[in-house]
């Protein structure tokens, strides 16, 4: 056995392997998705995320159509405007009306569809479709909402198999919305979509950024100050033993 190679070799067969991992994981998690912002407490309102990757290499999304679920109905959706995409919000009738707020709700949102209007989700691309959602139901651990997506080569790709706990995630898995307990953090019972609360913690997250960052700079200038002393000792020392 040539030594020499050896190191070549394995270099070549680590980068066969990370290629691997990479090619393997990005196949993984390269489904719709719905991601909250902040925790989606029971009882409360949350905004979440429909994350929609491009799969394809010759094709881009044009439409993703989100079913709502209709064992646990939401009176209140509100999809936050994406440019370059058109949304619509059906309606169905409900078999046991909601109270919110003391009103009697008879029928509520019972599918979302984001058609491109103007834009499209590229090959190796993402497209991020927030919606304001309340009241979350307070006896369920999560939602699962179904979704299709649809290429301009007028393919359909169907996520709508429900995960399993304890199993093997499915190869189309559909979105999962995983609840917290109730009164967790922002989207509490009782609470409604504020915009100024959501202002005041972009204020005081900028503050504290800008004093970790005032933290930070002082630290550096004390280590600068003390390596040039440090340095000017030294050379005083050299000089001396000279």
């Amino acid at each position: 056995m040539n030594v020499t190679r050896l190191p070549s070799r394995l270099a070549l067969v680590s980068g066969i392997a990370a290629s691997s991992v990479l090619l393997l994981s990005s196949a993984a998690h390269a489904h719709v998705t719905v991601q909250p912002q902040g925790p989606a407490a029971k009882g409360g309102y949350a905004t979440v995320n429909f994350k929609v990757p491009n799969e394809r290499d010759g094709a881009s999304t044009v439409k993703l159509e989100v079913t709502l679920p209709k064992d646990h109905p939401i009176a209140s959706v509100m999809p936050q405007p994406v440019p370059g995409w058109t949304v619509t919000v059906e309606k169905a009738k409900l078999a046991t009306p909601l109270d919110l707020h003391g009103k009697k709700i008879t029928e509520a949102p019972s599918k979302i569809t984001w058609t491109a209007s103007g834009s499209k989700i590229g090959p190796g691309q993402f497209q991020q479709f927030p919606v304001s959602l309340g009241r979350l139901p307070e006896k369920a651990d999560r939602l699962v909402f179904k979704a299709l997506q649809t290429y301009d080569n007028k393919e359909v790709v169907r996520w709508i198999e429900e995960p399993q706990e304890g199993k093997a995630e499915p190869d189309s898995p559909a979105p999962v919305l995983e609840l917290t307990a109730a009164g967790a953090g922002h989207g509490a019972a009782g609470a409604e979509p504020a915009d100024d609360a959501d202002d005041s913690r972009a204020v005081a997250s900028d503050d504290d950024g800008d004093t970790t960052a005032r933290v930070l700079g002082v630290i550096g200038i004390l280590v600068g100050a003390a390596g040039v002393a440090f340095g000017a000792l030294a050379g005083r020392r050299r000089s001396a033993s000279a």
